[in-house]
């Protein structure tokens, strides 16, 4: 038996790209739909959207019928929300709003196994196909296969990104424009100039340390961000995709144009 690697990883190692959608509904058919559009992964969230462990599972074993990594982004804090994502089979945990040096030692030390961390071995879980692998393989693979995504969200965070990317043991950073752009007083003005300084700044740290960098959105700028050396790229929105389609429905069809939907964090401005 074999432990299923990560796809984006094995992207990113060929030099590819990798393409994401980010998914707030829950149910796993959404993750078939997004699998038949050929991305790399789904994104799902822990910190604001309420799930639980069960459908997660069915959502991560959705995934894997399309070999699409999933990546989940965790509600802070907590060991075992950080540990428990993967041993649903995430591949990857996405942690928001990391602010210094020793939080991304301690995130690292929590999910990955010696020599990198110190974490809690159970292998009774998918990721360790219950058992029925060696215990050897499955530390292995914690620390080959699965990723671990920090998000830069705040000025305080900007000032020491380059001490954060220079920590072992994980392996993007992901620039949150939305919550950035609140700190700083330039609410969902994602492509303001201090606000594409800011994720430069990032982009240039992580590949300085030998990290990939990430981005939530486009926001119009792929040739920009691309050229900044971003490898992964969120795409778009279920909601967001589902809630523009619903209003031009509409619209076209009483003679208004439909509400745009560009005040979004998650759209360009």
């Amino acid at each position: 038996m074999k432990l299923r690697p990560s796809r984006i990883l094995r992207e990113l190692r060929a030099g590819q790209n990798s393409t994401v959608l980010k998914l707030n509904m829950n149910d796993p058919r959404i993750i078939e739909l997004a699998g038949l559009s050929g991305a790399s992964a789904v994104w799902l969230c822990n910190e604001h959207v309420p799930n639980d462990w069960s459908n997660l599972e069915h959502q991560v074993r959705a995934a894997k019928l399309y070999d699409m990594d999933v990546i989940v982004r965790v509600s802070k804090g907590s060991y075992s929300e950080y540990i428990k994502p993967f041993e649903c089979d995430a591949t990857g945990i996405m942690v928001p709003h990391v602010t210094s040096a020793d939080e991304a030692r301690n995130v690292v030390d929590m999910v990955r196994t010696r020599p990198l961390g110190s974490k809690a071995l159970d292998a009774g879980n998918m990721d360790g196909l219950f058992c029925q692998v060696p215990l050897a393989d499955y530390a292995h693979h914690c620390n080959t296969e699965k990723f671990i995504i920090l998000q830069i969200e705040s000025p305080e965070a900007l000032e020491v990104v380059d001490e954060i990317a220079a920590v072992p043991g994980f392996d993007m950073l992901l620039f949150g424009a939305g919550d950035f752009s609140h700190r700083i007083g330039k609410l969902g003005q994602a492509t303001h100039p201090d606000v594409v300084a800011a994720r430069k700044k990032v982009a240039a740290a992580a590949l300085k340390h030998g990290k990939y960098p990430a981005v939530a959105s486009l926001y119009g700028q792929k040739d920009e961000v691309i050229a900044e050396g971003t490898r992964v790229f969120t795409l778009g929105a279920d909601v967001l995709e589902l809630g523009g389609a619903f209003k031009k429905l509409v619209g076209d069809f009483v003679g208004t144009s439909a509400a745009s939907s560009s005040d979004s964090i998650y759209k360009s401005k």
